[in-house]
């Protein structure tokens, strides 16, 4: 058993990820008929996410005003998330060369678009499907970090209320007129707007390393702007996840609900005014798809009560130990959510028909190679990026830093996977 402050949040991330993983498992264990039986009453694959979700929006702006930089915070991004993220999309092509999975369409139809999308983490806000189908949510996590940088950077990073509140509302009352795809209605709009968001992404990470206030203060007025993907490109394809513009600015509204639970914890907003939010999200999440098109009014509000009732259970439950397996469960997290598709191809080559022996090969491979690709991959990436932000103290000197309390003990780690201590 494992005791300390944030280790409730590594067994809630490791439980999101094996219900995820679950998920796709689902289909050829039980088979399709029953899986989508169970799917059409509760989707158990956008729970996990949304708990995801949940947990990034707590993370991030803690890790965010622990360090108190925004080089310190993007530095631990990148390395945190792109070798794993590579080593999952590699593994995707190689099994899709040796015809063990199906690449969609639009990476042949559409593949500039696709590699753009894929480099700056986008691509499902720009209606491109990705390798690995579990990567599709990085795109919002994307957004959130942009947006929440420009928060910071402007310090305005205290109004999670208005952000998650103000998401919940435009989606309550003009989910309907959203339009699906402003910047990617046509194949080279689809284009120009991926080369266009790969400059504005590479733009801003640039000035935020820099270190310069200059920069930043632009960067972070463009990281705001990046509220505007999902509000009016949210389903800009058929490929895109979410059916519906609303129903990906409803992604975002949770991460900020995240926030607004992390700001009422430790005082900085009154918890009267964050129940009234997190209600409000909860409600809006429940009944925007019955609002858009009259259906599934009861699926989706089981859905949203069973992600705030876990969210609530783990919290209230924060200062309990918590059994060791379900702490290294999320910090191998990360690895788990991206990798568990790759191995679950490998185990239906090879054991299609035979679905216990599938099973157990999917859950023993899944953790082996989740283990193998955090010391092997993901460890490394971050030590790479410890010495790469020595390297920018040395070349452009002491990044800009903002002094915020913090009352959360340790050092935490910049992301909703793998809540680990980390000096990047």
């Amino acid at each position: 058993m494992t005791r300390s402050r944030l280790t409730w949040l590594d067994a809630l991330r490791g439980y999101a990820a094996v219900v995820v993983a679950l998920f796709h498992l689902s289909p050829t264990v039980i088979g399709l008929e029953r899986h989508l039986a169970i799917y059409n009453h509760f989707d158990i694959g956008r729970y996990g996410v949304l708990v995801f979700f949940l947990v990034s929006g707590y993370v991030i702006p803690m890790s965010l005003e622990r360090h108190g930089s925004l080089r310190r915070f993007w530095v631990g991004r990148l390395f945190r998330i792109y070798p794993a993220y590579l080593l999952a999309a590699g593994a995707g092509l190689v099994l899709a060369f040796l015809g063990w999975q199906r690449l969609d369409v639009t990476f042949y139809k559409e593949s500039v678009t696709t590699v753009l999308g894929h480099v700056t983490m986008l691509s499902d806000l720009l209606g491109m499907r990705t390798v690995g189908r579990p990567m599709w949510t990085l795109s919002y996590e994307m957004v959130f970090y942009l947006i929440v940088a420009g928060l910071f950077v402007w310090r305005r990073h205290r109004d999670s209320a208005w952000w998650a509140a103000g998401l919940a509302l435009i989606v309550l009352v003009a989910g309907r007129v959203l339009p699906p795809g402003l910047f990617g209605g046509t194949f080279e709009e689809r284009r120009i707007a991926g080369a266009v968001l790969l400059v504005l992404v590479a733009g801003c990470v640039a000035a935020f390393l820099s270190g310069r206030r200059g920069p930043a203060l632009v960067a972070g007025v463009v990281g705001l702007g990046m509220v505007l993907l999902p509000l009016l490109n949210g389903h800009s394809t058929w490929y895109a996840t979410p059916r519906s513009s609303s129903a990906a600015t409803m992604m975002l509204a949770v991460m900020f609900a995240g926030t607004v639970i992390y700001r009422a914890q430790h005082g900085q907003l009154d918890r009267r005014v964050a129940a009234v939010v997190l209600c409000l999200v909860a409600v809006v999440q429940g009944i925007h798809q019955w609002l858009l098109d009259g259906t599934k009014l009861m699926p989706n509000c089981l859905l949203a009560v069973a992600v705030a009732g876990t969210f609530a259970i783990a919290f209230l439950l924060r200062n309990r130990a918590v059994p060791g397996f379900l702490t290294w469960l999320g910090l191998v997290s990360f690895s788990l959510y991206l990798l568990h598709m790759p191995v679950l191809f490998v185990a239906s080559h090879f054991l299609n028909g035979h679905p216990i022996l599938l099973s157990a090969a999917f859950v023993i491979g899944t953790l082996v190679v989740s283990w193998a690709a955090y010391h092997l991959v993901e460890r490394p990436g971050q030590e790479l990026g410890r010495r790469v932000e020595s390297y920018l103290e040395g070349r452009f000197g002491p990044a800009t830093r903002v002094s915020i309390a913090n009352t959360e003990g340790g050092t935490p780690s910049t992301g909703s996977f793998g809540l680990q201590r980390e000096s990047v």
